[in-house]
């Protein structure tokens, strides 16, 4: 279901179950978290892409998985939850950027994989939605990062109304970054890849995605203290002293 591959830096994972529009279940949390522990232990891959093929990016859940969780126990629907947890907060704090490249809808856990990326391209006709509330169900993890990413306010009218959204207001909340013309979005996400390979320090970006972790939930001075400490420590490293030699002899430099 899940296909990886790396070039030129680049780490490349596609959802590739389009006859059942990439929807989730078991065996697809497993390869999907096999596939980004692979992406962030790849010392070749710099930055991470994931898109889908087929007309959805994600349809959340299947149908037949859903059927199938109707049997659970507690303890095993737990267990199957904390499977998807493992995954979001893989994809969350890897010490890689990862850029959804969007091209179909992505509903429910699919809206979940889209938000626990550090940005996100999509095309027009994407939508969006944390549609649990209308099955019975609840969006619960991905609610832990939906706030984080877009603030109480917006998050709670989307969670609990289960409202689907064209990527024109996705946008506008700051669910995804941009949105792109279908014929323009490979190239724009490939561009912005080569721009964070090619222009930024593979320690550098790691270092700032897990400070924008670690500050929020933080006091004020907390926070800045932690921010003081991350930024002495940035100084010593060998990155730091080779990007300001460059700068200051005018040298053009290439991570």
């Amino acid at each position: 279901m899940i296909r990886y591959s790396t070039e030129n830096r680049v780490g490349r994972i596609v959802i590739d179950r389009p006859e059942k529009r990439n929807a989730l279940d078991q065996q697809m949390v497993s390869e999907l978290t096999q596939a980004f522990q692979r992406a962030a232990d790849d010392h070749e891959a710099k930055v991470i892409v994931l898109r889908a093929n087929g007309e959805a990016f994600c349809a959340g859940a299947d149908l037949a998985y859903l059927q199938k969780l109707q049997d659970f126990s507690f303890e095993e629907n737990l267990a199957d939850s904390r499977n998807l947890m493992k995954l979001y907060h893989l994809i969350y704090t890897m010490p890689k950027v990862v850029i959804a490249q969007v091209e179909g809808h992505a509903l429910a856990g699919g809206s979940g994989l889209v938000t626990v990326c550090d940005l996100a391209y999509a095309v027009p006709s994407a939508k969006f939605g944390y549609t649990e509330v209308k099955i019975g169900f609840i969006p619960a993890l991905v609610s832990v990062f939906l706030v984080r990413k877009i603030g109480e306010g917006k998050a709670r009218e989307l969670l609990l109304t289960g409202r689907v959204i064209q990527a024109d207001e996705a946008a506008r909340l700051g669910m995804i970054t941009q949105v792109v013309e279908k014929e323009r979005v490979k190239a724009e996400v490939d561009t912005l890849v080569q721009q964070l390979v090619t222009t930024a320090s593979g320690a550098s970006l790691a270092a700032t995605k897990k400070l924008i972790d670690q500050v929020q939930g933080r006091s004020l001075s907390e926070a800045l203290e932690y921010a003081a400490r991350e930024n002495a420590a940035a100084r010593a490293t060998d990155d730091c002293k080779k990007g300001i030699a460059a700068f200051l002899q005018k040298e053009d430099l290439t991570w």
